[in-house]
């Protein structure tokens, strides 16, 4: 049998990268002086990648974006981000501990986040993260990002593992959305960027920390969402 594999999405799943975010962009958009954004306002403006975060910004503050204006802003959030990497950056509480005992049972792990496939793999490599995945995709990696299921069903396809045997862990509608588009379980965490109350996005599972993503809830997801017997959310 192909071995489960555990999908997570990063920024806001995987690692707490919000103060960095919110400096880099800030750095950005002083190029336009525009006030600075606040943590509270960073769950409207994630998700969709740095290049619509800008885009986002400049919205909230009323500021009329010239299109050839955004490509500057883009390098500028980039080198930002990039010099400044990991900066504040860590996984969330139990996470290593979670996906040290899925890998020593033979699970495969996988990355499919919005953020920019080098950004991410870059800031992966900074933690010393890279090697627990067996695949990480990005939004530039294919033609398509999250929500189209599309870009889950490449990250799985990289990872060599079996979309009947897969589950998405993330924090936002674009995860639940995606794993939903694609025909996988999910399970949503609470603690991330997300606008609204993760069980509002009807996600397969809620869990509140890494401590409670085991093997034996990862199997008893596939086999039950198979059969089934779980359409929505479950709070632990």
């Amino acid at each position: 049998m192909t071995p489960a594999l555990v999908v997570f999405d990063l920024d806001g799943t995987l690692l707490d990268t919000h103060a960095d975010l919110v400096e880099s962009l800030n750095h950005t958009i002083a190029a336009l002086a525009l006030q600075p954004v606040t943590y509270d306002d960073l769950t409207h403006l994630v998700g969709h990648g740095a290049k619509v975060m800008i885009e986002r910004a400049c919205t909230l503050q009323g500021h009329v974006l010239a299109p050839d204006a955004l490509p500057q802003l883009l390098d500028r959030f980039i080198t930002h981000y990039t010099e400044n990497m990991p900066g504040h950056t860590a996984p969330y509480p139990g996470l290593v501990n979670a996906m040290d005992e899925l890998k020593r049972q033979g699970y495969k792990l996988a990355i499919c986040t919005n953020k920019l496939e080098g950004l991410g793999r870059t800031l992966l490599e900074k933690l010393q993260l890279t090697g627990y995945f067996d695949a990480i995709t990005g939004g530039d990696t294919f033609a398509v990002r999250k929500p189209d299921a599309l870009h889950l069903i490449g990250t799985i396809e990289r990872a060599r593992g079996d979309i009947s045997r897969t589950v998405m862990i993330g924090d936002s509608v674009n995860d639940i959305l995606v794993a939903r588009n694609a025909g996988v379980p999910s399970i949503a965490v609470p603690f991330g960027y997300s606008d609204v109350p993760v069980e509002t996005l009807e996600p397969t599972r809620v869990i509140h920390h890494f401590n409670e993503l085991t093997p034996t809830l990862v199997d008893a997801l596939i086999d039950d969402f198979a059969a089934g017997s779980v359409t929505r959310a479950a709070t632990s």
